[in-house]
């Protein structure tokens, strides 16, 4: 199969050999850990609910 490389786009064969998928280097999967690290991407979440938070405390 081939994919595209999440960071740059690059057309890359999804294989076990390729240490780097879904990336097409260690390149961009280090630039991809960096952005995590960096907290430049987000997972979307619904704030807490007041129930929840109450919990926490316990």
């Amino acid at each position: 199969m081939i994919v595209d490389c999440p960071q740059c786009g690059k057309k890359v064969l999804w294989d076990r050999n390729n240490p780097y998928r879904p990336f097409c280097s260690e390149r961009c999967k280090q630039i991809d850990l960096g952005a995590w690290a960096e907290e430049s991407y987000v997972i979307a979440s619904m704030p807490p609910e007041p129930d929840d938070l109450q919990d926490e405390g316990r």
